[in-house]
């Protein structure tokens, strides 16, 4: 693992450092009471720290290396420059203006992930999003931003797809409903200058699409879209993103990430096989320009 300057980003890293934070104290039998007295802050200061939720003072992490009686030096230094790593700000926060604090922690942690699967039922995936869809999906019901925060929007969405092509690309498998190629967001046009884009990116050998046609009855506990990511890192569990309107969930109990992935596999199954793709997105981008 490359701790400074990695694909990571702060978020990942603040998981990483605080579920090694939090096996230390339980092996050493330390409650997070103890814990927060010994830095000076309170028990729920220590549980967000465990949770990755908060930025790390480098004085606390060394004060509680000190209390869990670390004493490899090593590993001393390795875990302080992770802390020093987890309080760098990621390239998305120049975005913070138009960014809720719930998805800057989604794209620290898509950034980290080796392996993204993801369910849409309304809208082509944001990863595979060309400008201009993006631009309107963007403007949805937002119509009254102005042209500057549209445009950032925009960019972020964009400049996210660059894990998709970085020299260690992250893997994407999506599932898309029909009913994404068949709505016209944003045009004729920029639909089917959208369609032929994930004709080409879908031959991509790190992108694996999907299509769930009309004629299939889908798999009735899928619900709405989610995505489900996993990491290289052993310290950082599976986790499942589920976006609302102005807010998201963040689920990575066991339990959660074994239904989670049983959907997806069941939806994988239900969907028309990877090979039928091509030809479905060629079918419907016939329809959509005759729709013009």
């Amino acid at each position: 693992m490359t701790v400074a300057g990695g694909e990571g980003g702060p978020t990942a890293l603040r998981i990483m450092l605080g579920g090694q934070l939090r096996r230390m104290r339980e092996a050493a039998k330390i409650s997070r009471a103890d814990a927060g007295w010994q830095i000076r802050a309170s028990e729920s200061k220590v549980s967000r720290m465990e949770l990755g939720r908060v930025g790390f003072k480098e004085r606390d992490v060394s004060d509680l290396l000190e209390l869990y009686g670390l004493t490899d030096e090593q590993e001393r230094v390795r875990l302080m420059e992770l802390a020093r790593a987890a309080n760098n700000p990621g390239w998305w926060s120049r975005y913070g203006d138009v960014m809720p604090n719930w998805f800057a922690n989604y794209v620290g942690l898509e950034v980290a992930a080796k392996l993204i699967r993801t369910y849409e039922v309304l809208f082509v995936p944001g990863l595979l999003q060309t400008e201009a869809y993006a631009r309107a999906v963007v403007q949805l019901g937002k119509a009254y931003l102005p042209p500057e925060e549209i445009e950032q929007r925009v960019a972020l969405r964009v400049t996210r797809q660059q894990i998709l092509t970085r020299p260690n690309p992250v893997r994407l498998w999506a599932v898309i409903d029909e009913a994404v190629l068949r709505r016209p967001i944003g045009g004729s046009e920029a639909m089917c200058e959208q369609i032929e884009h994930l004709l080409t990116v879908s031959q991509q050998p790190n992108v694996t699409l999907q299509v769930m046609p009309f004629t299939s009855v889908g798999y009735p506990g899928a619900g709405g879209a989610f995505a489900i990511m996993r990491f290289p890192e052993g310290d950082l569990p599976d986790v499942v993103y589920i976006e609302h309107a102005a807010s998201a969930l963040f689920l990575d109990k066991l339990e959660d990430l074994d239904e989670y992935a049983a959907i997806m596999e069941a939806l994988t199954i239900a969907a028309a096989p990877v090979n039928d793709t091509p030809g479905i997105l060629a079918e419907a981008l016939t329809r959509m320009k005759q729709s013009s």
